[in-house]
């Protein structure tokens, strides 16, 4: 296979491996997320702490995470563009996420996101994580615009 044919080949594995992962994201299924990072992840989400390091500590976050969600869970991957290599590729996109309360009331925000994936052992996964929304610098809160 000549090198245009691998990265294509190598975007299609990674566009398939973000879209099992969001659609485990919904399912709220943390084994199944677990699934597409290496143990050696390194994440910055939106919220909560300023980093978190190795699969336990960012397990934990994702578990309390979905919690915060008792109804549906809403999880959107929009404009999702990928830039691969042989074995190290990136992706950004902007994601929609939240859920819905008790009350049925729908409650979610737009944020950032990028992912840095490894090819380890035949399979693309996610080594660094980031989730950020821009802030208001004069009032310190933050922007969970839409695009």
């Amino acid at each position: 296979m000549d090198t245009r044919s691998t990265l294509a080949l190598s975007e299609t594995e990674i566009r398939n491996e973000l879209e099992d992962w969001a659609d485990a994201v919904r399912a709220k299924d943390v084994d199944r997320i677990f699934a597409h990072y290496a143990p050696e992840i390194v994440a910055f989400d939106a919220i909560a702490q300023l980093q978190f390091k190795g699969n336990d500590a960012y397990r934990k976050h994702w578990e309390s995470c979905l919690t915060m969600c008792t109804g549906a869970m809403i999880f959107e991957v929009h404009e999702l563009e990928i830039t691969t290599g042989a074995e190290l590729a990136f992706a950004h996109a902007l994601n929609r996420c939240g859920g819905t309360g008790p009350d049925g009331k729908e409650m979610s925000g737009w944020m950032r996101m990028t992912s840095c994936l490894l090819k380890q052992h035949g399979k693309w996964r996610i080594v660094h994580e980031h989730f950020s929304a821009p802030f208001d610098p004069q009032s310190n809160t933050a922007l969970w615009l839409t695009p």
